[in-house]
Order: structure tokens, then C-alpha cells, then sequence
């Protein structure tokens, strides 16, 4: 991945990005709220040795600020410990003195640094005046020699002891500072690592590399499409609807030797929009004055008749097993020239029904009858439906929902298509985020643009008639 990617993952992430660092200040404010305010006393010590001369005092310099080492560890020692502790005002144990005392040298000087951290200012200030006195005495009584009654090195107090009027600990502002910068780089990282293991298409530029085929429509995104699936009234002129009109142009010049009658419409896996493709497809086709007879051959999860609000029970399946004739069981859907054939009875044998030479003769016989013939049909990954229907067919669509779909699962549907030596004439990206992604460009057209001659909104479907409409004359029983 290049720079501009890693940016376009977190630009595209944002709003991870964004949780991660109100995490982060949330993580920071509990924190800070509940820790307890800590106080620092201190008191610093200067080591020294008595000599005489410049060299003797050169030779002492060094000498005391090695002794300064060596007390900075004796501080830490039980011996200490246990003489401050036994102050009764303290009252504290030995350990409990060590854990709040710690000291350290000043670098290239005989000073010492001792500080004495607690929750209380008035208990630590007098840790430190106790350890002020109790560490002088016991410096003197280690460092004089022994018959001797003064000692080689002394410690006086030059600083000290005095303790702070405002805690140490917490401190809100950085808390907060490096709460927000470690939440907003976490949520950085994981951005770019969902971007790196996302393999899901988003785009139609991504379908297309995908599956090696050409992307006939990209169809955006559209929050009303769910409550609304159907391009009729206001959502004819949408976005959505351009993009349906788009997939129709194409499909005609699809095959400029022939023209493509009858097409399957179908996806890798189920929820991806493949039936509210095949309708709005039929939809549009008949907008366009075609005579248009839209199929429901996904009979093991049929979803036409209800988005159409058309009656279910008859169809594809009777048909088939010679229940009724074609003509009783097709049904007329608004005022234009389409018609549904719903799936009918659920068969305990799809895959045969669908693979059988009825199949094969009913879809040509409404080859003839219509000019483009719609067949929704099953997934390709769940079953085999889809891949028999198809290679009966003059070809097929195949539907990818964005962010849903993935490269893998798109390039297995190819893969069953083209295992059956059916005709893929493209895919359909759909629910496109952030407008189409591949150079379309859609308009809406108003209520007004609507009104003009040739822009007239479809009417609304009728509802479902149990009467049997003739498919076309000339056709069995017509």
C-alpha cells in the first residue's frame, strides 16, 4: 500500500478513528477521576570531604560524588527504613517507608536527591523530615572509622525538606493529551488493518478487476430502498432509477449480433439485491415500451409476488409440471406491457424441475412470445439453481451488493457461470456508496421533469387479478 492509501483507508474509516479517540478520553477521564492525588517532599543532601589543597580537593570531589552513588541505594535500605518507621507519628512500617521513598544523584555533582511520594501532603512532608535527620546520622555513623570521632564524609541538608502544594499525580491535561493521541493512532492502525483485510468489492472499478467482466450499472445507495425496493412514482426519477435505465441501455448493445431476450439475474449469495434488480429491471424495460415478462425461478425463496403484491400461489413451478397452462398463470402488473410469472408451489425438487427440458422449452417459448424475458433466479453459491436456469438462458447478470460481496465469493459465481458454458453478460454493483464510484453520473429528475412528454412516471401497480390474461396471440390457448 501506497501513502494516499493508508490516508484513504482512514479517511474512509473516519468514524472508527473518531470512536477509538472518544474511547480513548473516556478510558482517560475514568482513570483520572478515580486515582487518588499523589504529593511529592523532597530534601536534597550535599556530600562532602574534608581535604586540603587543590589536588586533595579535586581528589575529594571525585570521591564524594562516588560516596553519592553509594547512598543513593542506601536510602532504600531496611536499615533507614526501620529508623524512620519507628516515629510513631508517622505510622507507617518499614515497607510501607520504602515504598514512598526513592532518591537519586545529580549527574557530574555531589548532590542527592531524595523524594518521598504519598497520597497525604502532611504524612509525606514528615517522611522526608525524618529522613532528612535519620539519613545524616546514619551516614555519619557508617563513614566514621572506627577509634575515630569524626567522620570521613558528611551529608548536610542544602534543600528541604518542603512538599508540593499541588499533586503530582494525576495530571488531567496530559492524561487527556496522550489519551487522545494513543486513540487517535490506534484508530489509525485499525482503520488500515480493516482496509488490508477487507477484501469485500466496493466499487465498480473493484467488481470489474474482480471478475474480469464489464460492470453494466452501478446502482448507489438509497436508504428509502428498503421500505420503497420498486422505481415507481418520485423513486422512478431517483439516482436508482438512472442507474436502472443505464443497466437497460447496455443490455441492449450487450450483443450487437443479437439481441439478448431472455436474461437470468442472480448473485453470489442471498441479500445482495438480485430480485429487487430483476424487478426494477423488467420495470424500466417496460418504460421503454418493450413487452416484458419478468420470472420467479428463485422457487426456493420466491420474492416476487410480494414485492409486486401479485398473487403467488400459481406459477412457474404448475407450469412446469403441467398444473396449468402459461396464459392462466402469468399476471399483468400496472398499465404497461409487463407481466409476472410468480414461482408457484415450492417443489421438492428444484434443481431437476428448473434443469428440465420443460424449462428449457417454456423459457423459449416466451423468447418468442416477449421481448425481453426477466428471470430472477437462486444465489449461485447456495445451489444450483441460478447455473442451470442461465445456461438456458441467452445470458446473465450478475449482482454484487458493495461491502458485502467479496472478491472471492464474486469470482466463484463467474467461475459457476461459466462451469455450465452459460453467457455472463456483466455484473450489476449494487447499493454503491459515495455515488457510483466508476464515472456515472446520475440526475434526479423533480416532479416537473417528470411531467414532460417522454419523462411520464409509471402509474401504480394494480393489484393482483386471479383472471387469465393471454401472454400473446398466437400462443397456447390464446
Amino acid at each position: 500500500m501506497e501513502l494516499r492509501d493508508y490516508v484513504s483507508a482512514v479517511r474512509k474509516r473516519w468514524w472508527l478513528v473518531a470512536t477509538t479517540a472518544c474511547l480513548a478520553l473516556v478510558g482517560a477521564v475514568v482513570v483520572t477521576a478515580r486515582t487518588a492525588p499523589t504529593y511529592a517532599a523532597g530534601v536534597t543532601f550535599f556530600v562532602s570531604t574534608s581535604n586540603t589543597g587543590a589536588n586533595d580537593a579535586y581528589q575529594g570531589g571525585l570521591y564524594s560524588q562516588q560516596r553519592a552513588r553509594s547512598y543513593a541505594d542506601l536510602v532504600d535500605s531496611d536499615r533507614l527504613a526501620g529508623a524512620v518507621a519507628a516515629d510513631p507519628a508517622i505510622g507507617l512500617d518499614a515497607a510501607g517507608i520504602q515504598r514512598r521513598v526513592s532518591a537519586r544523584t545529580v549527574p557530574d555533582t555531589v548532590l542527592l536527591e531524595i523524594t518521598v511520594v504519598d497520597t497525604d501532603s502532611a504524612r509525606a512532608l514528615r517522611i522526608a523530615q525524618a529522613v532528612a535527620t535519620r539519613f545524616a546520622a546514619l551516614v555519619a555513623t557508617l563513614e566514621t572509622p572506627p577509634g575515630a570521632s569524626n567522620p570521613t564524609v558528611r551529608v548536610d541538608v542544602v534543600t528541604g525538606p518542603r512538599v508540593s502544594t499541588t499533586p503530582i499525580s494525576p495530571q488531567p491535561v496530559r492524561n487527556f493529551a496522550i489519551a487522545l493521541l494513543l486513540g487517535l493512532v490506534a484508530g489509525a492502525a485499525a482503520a488500515v488493518v480493516r482496509e488490508v483485510l477487507d477484501t469485500s468489492i466496493r466499487s465498480a472499478a473493484g467488481l470489474r478487476q474482480a471478475t474480469g467482466k464489464a460492470v453494466l450499472a452501478a446502482v448507489p445507495h438509497d436508504s428509502h430502498a428498503i421500505e420503497s425496493p420498486l422505481l415507481v412514482e418520485d423513486a422512478a426519477w431517483s439516482p436508482r432509477g438512472e442507474a436502472m435505465r443505464h443497466l437497460r441501455t447496455n443490455l441492449q448493445f450487450v450483443d450487437p449480433d443479437r439481441r439478448a431476450r431472455c436474461v437470468v439475474v442472480t448473485s453470489a449469495l442471498p441479500d445482495e439485491g438480485k430480485s429487487t434488480i430483476a424487478c426494477n429491471l423488467a420495470i424500466v424495460l417496460a418504460e421503454a415500451g418493450h413487452r416484458v415478462l419478468l420470472v420467479d425461478a428463485d422457487v426456493r425463496r420466491p420474492r416476487l409476488a410480494g414485492y409486486l403484491d401479485l398473487e403467488g400461489a400459481v406459477g412457474l413451478t404448475n407450469v412446469l409440471v403441467g398444473q396449468v397452462d402459461l396464459d392462466t398463470a402469468v399476471q399483468r402488473w400496472g398499465d404497461r406491457e409487463l407481466w409476472v410469472l410468480p414461482s408457484g408451489s415450492i417443489p421438492p425438487n428444484p434443481s431437476e424441475l428448473l434443469g428440465s427440458q420443460q424449462m428449457t422449452r417454456l423459457l423459449a417459448e416466451v423468447s418468442e412470445a416477449y421481448d425481453y424475458v426477466v428471470v430472477d433466479s437462486s444465489p449461485l453459491l447456495v445451489v444450483t439453481d441460478a447455473a442451470v436456469v442461465a445456461s438456458r438462458a441467452d445470458g446473465a447478470v450478475l449482482v454484487a451488493r458493495a461491502g458485502r460481496t467479496t472478491v472471492a465469493q464474486a469470482q466463484a459465481a463467474v467461475q459457476a457461470i461459466e462451469a455450465v458454458s452459460a453467457r455472463l453478460f456483466g455484473c450489476v454493483l449494487n447499493a454503491a456508496k459515495g455515488g457510483t464510484g466508476d464515472g456515472y453520473t446520475y440526475t434526479y429528475y423533480g416532479p416537473r421533469d417528470a411531467e414532460r412528454p417522454g419523462r411520464r412516471l409509471p402509474a401504480p401497480p394494480e393489484p393482483a387479478a386471479a383472471e387469465s390474461i393471454p401472454v400473446r396471440a398466437g400462443m397456447r390457448g390464446a
